[in-house]
């Protein structure tokens, strides 16, 4: 993609996504990197864009010393535990902490490399048996077992919704998963900062900013 599209692309969508989220305060862009070369990359965060989410850990580090420094990188795909040690120092968040044994796994790499990992809890809120995520009946009791794991700190929730032609059919997917996020953040949960609520993808992301995302 040239430089002067890839702007235009992102200055219109900062834009519609700063009128969706203005009522509730703003929400940051998370540029999906997967298959853009590490030169298109840059380009994104020269124009603007700070904060990207890789999906799989080997792609993320045949390029990762490629990437502008100041880059703020996350780790929003499936995590295997024993890819776990390849990235724990190398991102600034993994999104998709969905599993007791993937807790325990970051807790113990980071807990070794002297550090803490903030995560997000992703929450299969549509219970779609082919995706991953924390079903809603286990979501609370899961995040009270994440804050007692030293390394690990629960930043807050993740979410990505079923495909619809509809997008309404989906908003009450993205309302539920704002509602949780707040019913925990008041809990007021030892170790865990309910901060973030991350959710919505490129044919959805307007909707989910007009519910709650940040």
């Amino acid at each position: 993609m040239d430089r002067e599209t890839l702007e235009a692309n992102i200055a219109l969508w900062s834009e519609r996504i700063a009128e969706a989220s203005a009522p509730w305060g703003g929400a940051q862009i998370c540029a999906v990197t997967k298959t853009q070369s590490a030169e298109t990359v840059n380009m994104a965060h020269a124009a603007g864009l700070s904060l990207i989410g890789e999906n799989r850990v080997q792609e993320l580090m045949s390029r990762i010393d490629q990437f502008d420094p100041d880059l703020h990188i996350h780790l929003i795909g499936s995590l295997q535990t024993n890819k776990v040690k390849y990235i724990i120092n190398r991102v600034e968040m993994i999104q998709s902490l969905d599993r007791d044994a993937l807790a325990d796994e970051i807790s113990r790499r980071a807990t070794a490399a002297g550090l803490e990992m903030p995560a997000l809890v992703q929450v299969n809120i549509a219970r779609e048996p082919q995706k991953g995520g924390i079903g809603e009946d286990d979501l609370l009791p899961f995040i009270r077992r994440c804050a007692e794991k030293p390394g690990l700190r629960v930043r807050g929730l993740m979410a990505i919704m079923p495909i619809a032609a509809d997008l309404e059919a989906v908003r009450p997917y993205f309302r539920r998963m704002r509602g949780w996020f707040e019913r925990l953040r008041d809990m007021d949960i030892d170790n865990t900062s309910m901060d973030i609520l991350s959710m919505g993808m490129s044919s959805d992301c307007i909707v989910a900013a007009q519910e709650g995302a940040t």
